[in-house]
């Protein structure tokens, strides 16, 4: 994943990236296709060496503090995250009879597809991932209060821990989220 000069050297080490929809289209105000990325992850933690860390999804972005287990590479296990999801997401606004936005939606997709000649057809994820090795404690912890408090920031939840879409809850309570995580040591 080198585009604009953003790489991953070292693929066990935690690295922060964040996806954005193209156009920033809002798509996960729908749980349908937030679903899609939560299952995308622990399928890529369960089969691929993902390492999941701190997590969030956002109306059209994702933050995630990864790694990989050893003789996996990161930047192959996001290219195949994304691919998957793309295509998942793309063919869930197909089949959403009930998407008021569907038309609206499938026509930015295709617009980008065409535009960039990396597609067949649709293009969903833009093309950086703009993925930050955190080196020191102190990154950590800027970039994991980051990733929590984007729903707070939004407006979205009073706290934290209220958003579902996110490890915030693992972090600050007792209680499991969507996903099982590897806390930071």
């Amino acid at each position: 994943m080198g585009e604009r000069g953003y790489q991953i050297k070292d693929h066990e080490a935690l690295h922060f990236i964040t996806f954005a929809t193209v156009q920033w289209v809002d798509v996960f105000t729908r749980k349908e296709y937030s679903d899609i990325v939560v299952e995308s992850l622990i399928y890529c933690k369960e089969n691929k060496g993902l390492r999941i860390h701190a997590w969030c999804i956002m109306s059209n972005h994702l933050h995630l503090i990864l790694s990989v287990n050893e003789n996996n590479n990161l930047s192959d296990v996001l290219r195949d995250f994304k691919k998957f999801t793309s295509s998942h997401i793309i063919k869930a606004i197909k089949n959403n009879t009930h998407e008021s936005r569907r038309n609206w939606m499938l026509w930015i997709f295709k617009k980008a597809g065409e535009e960039n000649k990396r597609n067949k057809d649709y293009q969903f994820w833009q093309q950086e991932n703009h993925p930050v090795e955190l080196s020191t404690n102190e990154m950590i912890d800027q970039r994991l209060n980051y990733l929590h408090d984007n729903p707070v920031r939004s407006g979205v939840v009073r706290t934290a821990e209220e958003y579902v879409y996110s490890s915030a809850i693992d972090y600050y309570t007792t209680e499991s989220g969507l996903i099982g995580i590897e806390f930071i040591a």
